[in-house]
């Protein structure tokens, strides 16, 4: 191979469109322009939006909504006490479906009662709900 033989690959290129050679080639006098106004003369463009100088759709629409990223996952402990498993993280909570994938602060809530020993990992727990496991034999970490 020599860099004086190498090409494009067949189909990658295209000729280039001649502009103003005359009305049989199609693209003759105005050029595939059209008649007068902004666009058909040189230089004559606008930005993305613009509607020629009436106030453009995205600044007449309100804007709303706000997408959080903190989204925060609260557990009961009724909700463990379900759990089949006696070690709880936050993968054994995704898996049971009781926290959102997208879940970043998890803390479990003193709501219900626990009957079963377990050990909690890596969450967060309320004074309350630290004292209702431990008082059943659970541990938090």
């Amino acid at each position: 191979m020599f860099l004086n033989t190498i090409q494009p690959a067949i189909g990658s290129t295209h000729a280039k469109k001649r502009v103003g050679r005359g009305i049989g080639s199609g693209l003759g006098k105005t050029c595939g322009r059209g008649h007068k106004g902004q666009k058909s003369r040189a230089g004559g463009f606008h930005k993305v939006g613009f509607e020629g100088g009436q106030m453009p759709l995205q600044r007449r629409l309100p804007k709303r909504g706000f997408n959080s990223l903190n989204v925060s996952a609260e557990v009961r402990l009724s909700d463990l006490n379900s759990l089949s498993t006696n070690e709880v993280d936050r993968l054994t909570l995704l898996q049971h479906g009781l926290i959102s994938m997208h879940a970043n602060k998890i803390k479990v809530i003193a709501t219900g009662t626990i009957e079963k020993a377990i050990n909690v990992r890596g969450i967060g727990v309320t004074a309350a709900a630290l004292a209702a496991i431990k008082a059943v034999g659970g541990t938090v970490e």
